[in-house]
């Protein structure tokens, strides 16, 4: 196996759907540079997603910076691993509204089974939330 066999390679080959919480947010990878360790995604913000006050709410944003660390993370595994996210230290720095939120994803440090990433979230380049990150890398059970 490689890592051309991986869910994530498959996914961006189109030959798999994306996991059903990319859909939900409206997103799609743009990019990824797995030396660099730099990935590149969209997402869409909709009505759905505000609160009370006509903004996007502070989970929706969280859901889409780990859903940003977690590709990272996913595009470096094995077909016969997973990814699981351990920590999420999230700031907000400005609302963000419906529409289009550009999300750009490091690898700060990749370790055997313990990654570190960080994340940022731009709407009409502004940035509206930045994160970090430690995810794990798990093996998938056999059936």
């Amino acid at each position: 196996m490689s890592l051309e066999d991986s869910y994530f390679s498959r996914m961006l080959r189109g030959e798999i759907p994306p996991p059903p919480v990319a859909t939900l947010l409206g997103g799609r990878i743009d990019s990824v540079n797995r030396e660099d360790g730099i990935l590149r995604a969209r997402y869409q913000a909709e009505v759905a997603f505000c609160n009370p006050a006509g903004q996007v709410q502070g989970g929706m944003l969280c859901a889409m910076l780990d859903d940003l660390c977690a590709a990272m993370v996913d595009a470096t595994v094995m077909p016969d691993e997973a990814v699981a996210t351990l920590n999420l230290n999230t700031s907000f720095l400005r609302p963000a509204e419906v529409g289009e939120l550009v999300g750009e994803a490091t690898m700060i440090r990749r370790g055997r089974d313990i990654c570190y990433v960080s994340a940022v979230l731009r709407q009409r380049g502004n940035e509206v939330a930045v994160a970090t990150a430690t995810c794990k890398v798990v093996a998938l059970r056999q059936a």
